[in-house]
């Protein structure tokens, strides 16, 4: 089943995962930016040993300091998120109440390879990284966190040039591991890199409220 709840009577709760550097921290920060104003938000973040990520964003100040958790998962990164979800949904629901009414929580996975998912008793939508940096051959490699996310996020496109990575090539061969499932191209490094994500995410919360109805 889904994540627990019905639809619209809590947050949206969306999982961003993906392998180490490929982004994710970068996406989130930039989606706080960009909804956090027309959204209440709270972030949970997931590192093996560290809470490196949770204090980076709070760096950032893309969120007040208890809006944002971290959890250490201790293990390798799937587990935390799709095999024993214990942890992280405990933070999930004290951070939610903590600061009810809040409309999205964002879940961030620690970097781990392209088999990493999130269970769906964690999170309602699941946004995958992927970045050009890997070469072009990424999506063709597929894996669960390419082919079935409901959002394929394909970062750094300004570093095509210079690893010399076809982003038409990879636009075809994500299509074809992905069917319908939608692809987002980002730069994160401009200003107005992740509008796009974020349109779809607003996308995501309307309907959820909509389901709700």
């Amino acid at each position: 089943m889904w994540a627990f709840g019905v639809p619209g009577t809590r947050p949206l709760r969306i999982g961003i995962g993906g392998p180490v550097g490929s982004g994710k921290t970068a996406l989130v920060a930039a989606l706080c930016r960009l909804l956090a104003t027309e959204f209440s938000t709270v972030v949970v973040t997931n590192d093996i040993f560290t809470t490196e990520d949770a204090e980076a964003l709070r760096r950032m100040a893309v969120l007040p300091d208890d809006r944002i958790v971290p959890v250490e998962t201790g293990a390798c990164p799937h587990t935390a998120i799709r095999d024993d979800i214990s942890a992280n949904l405990d933070a999930v629901e004290q951070l939610e109440a903590l600061h009810a009414p809040v409309d999205l929580t964002i879940i961030e996975s620690g970097g781990d390879n392209l088999t990493a998912i999130f269970s769906r008793a964690l999170v309602d939508k699941q946004i995958f990284v992927i970045d050009v940096a890997g070469g072009d051959k990424v999506p063709r490699k597929g894996g669960p966190g390419v082919t079935t996310a409901d959002l394929l996020v394909i970062n750094k496109t300004d570093l095509a040039s210079l690893v010399r990575a076809d982003l038409g090539v990879m636009d075809r061969d994500a299509k074809a591991r992905r069917g319908e499932l939608p692809i987002c191209f980002t730069s994160l490094v401009e200003p107005a890199g992740a509008v796009e994500v974020a349109a779809w995410v607003r996308a995501q919360i309307a309907r959820w409220r909509a389901d709700g109805r």
